[in-house]
Parts: structure tokens; C-alpha cells; sequence
């Protein structure tokens, strides 16, 4: 049975609309490092609806997330400080978008007045297969025979090497 190495990764980072796809990106590449493809896509669009909810509404931008792996649960948390921007005042659209894309996710408040919103993914470690180089397809002239070379039929007859009979001499 292979093992799974627990991973995490955090990332302090001030929300923008540039900021954004940014952070998509970065998350999509830790999840291809940790070999979790399948996972990408419902990852960052949850990350990138809660990053774009925190853009839209709060006053302080500055936010924190995190990923946790534990070989079968992937959580990610996003971390605002701001306090005006609540689940509760937001519109519920995004946090649909999180329940259905999501097995789990939840809310709750920080000590200094922000809110932390985490969903989490079950899923598997792909298996890592070697790349092997593969042997390339046989072309047509590879895998076609030459025919046998056959004789070539003469097609005239060779003069004879000897004076010819019957030849008119002046």
C-alpha cells in the first residue's frame, strides 16, 4: 500500500481582481505537485468565489489561505479580517456554489473579528505511473517487406561478339 506524505501550504496575500487568477493558478500548481488533477478545478473555483466575494464587499483586502492533504481530505480555509463581511450580509450565491462543489464547508468567526471560510474535497492520490518513453509506430517502409529482387527479362538479344555472317563489306 503506497503512503501519502501530508501537505500544507499558506498564502498571505492582498485581494485584487489581478490577484485572483493569480492565486488560481498557484493553487492549481501545488495541486498537480501533490498529484490531485482531479481536484483542481472545484478547488479554485471555490477559492476564487470566496476571494472574489472578500474583493467585492470587505474593506480590509489583506486575507490568508491555507490547503491541508491529508491523503484523503483536501481542506482549504480562506481567512478575512474584516468583520463587516459576513456570510449572513453576503449574497447566498456563492455559498452555494461552495455546498455544491464541496463534501463540507463551514464558517466561523475569528478572535480579532474576521471570519474564516473552509471547504473540503475527498479524494485519492492519483498513482504516479514512470514515464517511460514508448517505441515509436512502425512507417510504412518499416513495416512492409522489400519484395524479392526478380531478374529483369532481357529484352533484346546481345550482338554477337564476332564478325557478323552475311554482312555487306564494300
Amino acid at each position: 500500500m503506497k503512503t501519502v506524505v501530508p501537505c500544507y501550504y499558506h498564502l498571505d496575500v492582498e485581494v485584487s481582481p489581478e490577484r485572483v487568477d493569480q492565486v488560481r493558478r498557484i493553487l492549481a500548481a501545488h495541486l498537480r505537485y501533490w498529484n490531485l488533477e482531479n481536484l483542481v478545478e472545484p478547488v479554485c473555483h471555490c477559492a476564487e468565489l470566496l476571494l472574489r466575494t472578500i474583493d467585492a464587499h470587505a474593506t480590509d483586502k489583506n486575507t490568508t489561505l491555507e490547503m491541508w492533504w491529508n491523503g484523503q481530505h483536501l481542506i482549504t480555509a480562506i481567512a478575512d479580517i474584516d468583520g463587516k463581511s459576513h456570510p449572513e450580509a453576503a449574497t447566498r450565491g456563492w455559498l452555494a456554489h461552495v455546498a455544491a462543489l464541496s463534501d463540507g464547508w463551514g464558517c466561523c468567526a475569528t478572535g480579532s473579528g474576521g471570519r474564516i471560510v473552509w471547504f473540503s474535497r475527498r479524494a485519492r492520490a492519483m498513482e504516479r505511473s514512470p514515464l517511460v518513453p514508448t517505441a515509436p509506430a512502425p512507417s510504412l517502409r518499416e513495416s512492409r517487406r522489400a519484395p524479392r529482387e526478380l531478374p529483369v527479362p532481357e529484352l533484346a538479344v546481345p550482338a554477337p561478339e564476332g564478325p557478323l555472317v552475311g554482312a555487306a563489306t564494300d
